[in-house]
């Protein structure tokens, strides 16, 4: 069994072993922890579903309102006619079918990718090097789409990616340790209505099974469900 630290174990000795709501939890996640760097928080949801069946598959973006805390490096793959409003909106990096090849060579300097739906011929050639790594754009998240511009200033936004993996958890940042409580609350907040929207209609049963929030190195902190369920209602 892994061991802790005294760090750790002290920092864990303050959560208490029940649920807290959101706006209980983030002020304690940022008060227990104790790494000198600028940590990333994050949350972890156990969804009642079986994403064997695409019909119970969960995904989908979410534009937090305070942003992530750091810009993503967008890469743009793009037909020439789109290729300026590509870098007009702010991507890093835009190219066609020359950026393909170099990206097949081994050059991944890019943090989000974003294309055209007339270069998805090409684009496709990359699914084995994007595809693993959640690189791969999609018409689903918005990173097809002949809209570029717009595409690219969500990323520098802070647009977030969700996705359920094979054992029903969906992982997912909402910032650094260092933001305003406030601003980690509403992106907590945006991020949970986001998930909660995409509930696949085939998806029975209590839908939000666990839901834990925690800093990088920091302990877990269980969030209520009950509580997200209640204000989830009050909303519709």
């Amino acid at each position: 069994m892994a061991k802790h630290g005294k760090q750790y174990t002290a920092a864990a000795a303050q959560v208490q072993p029940r649920a807290y709501t959101i706006e209980e939890a983030i002020p304690l996640i940022q008060k227990v922890k104790y790494s000198k760097f600028d940590e990333t928080v994050e949350m972890a949801m156990k969804l009642g579903v079986d994403p064997k069946h695409a019909d119970q598959m969960v995904r989908g973006t979410v534009v937090l309102p305070h942003g992530l805390g750091k810009s993503k490096k967008v890469l743009a793959i793009a037909g020439a006619d789109k290729q300026k409003e590509a870098t007009d909106a702010g991507a890093d990096h835009v190219g066609g079918d020359e950026i393909v090849e170099k990206i097949i060579g081994g050059w991944m300097d890019f943090d989000a990718v974003v294309a055209t739906p007339d270069m998805m011929r090409a684009v496709g050639r990359l699914g084995k090097v994007l595809g693993p790594r959640g690189l791969m754009p999609n018409p689903k998240t918005g990173t097809v789409t002949p809209n570029v511009a717009q595409a690219i200033k969500e990323i520098k936004a802070g647009k977030v990616e969700f996705r359920v993996d094979k054992t029903g958890i969906i992982h997912a940042p909402l910032g650094k340790t260092s933001f305003a409580t406030e601003s980690l609350i509403e992106n907590a907040h945006a991020l949970v209505d986001s998930v909660v929207k995409a509930k696949p209609p085939a998806a029975k049963g209590k839908y939000l099974r666990s839901v834990t929030a925690s800093s990088t190195m920091g302990p877990g902190v269980t969030i209520d469900t009950a509580h997200i369920d209640s204000r989830e209602r009050q909303k519709h």
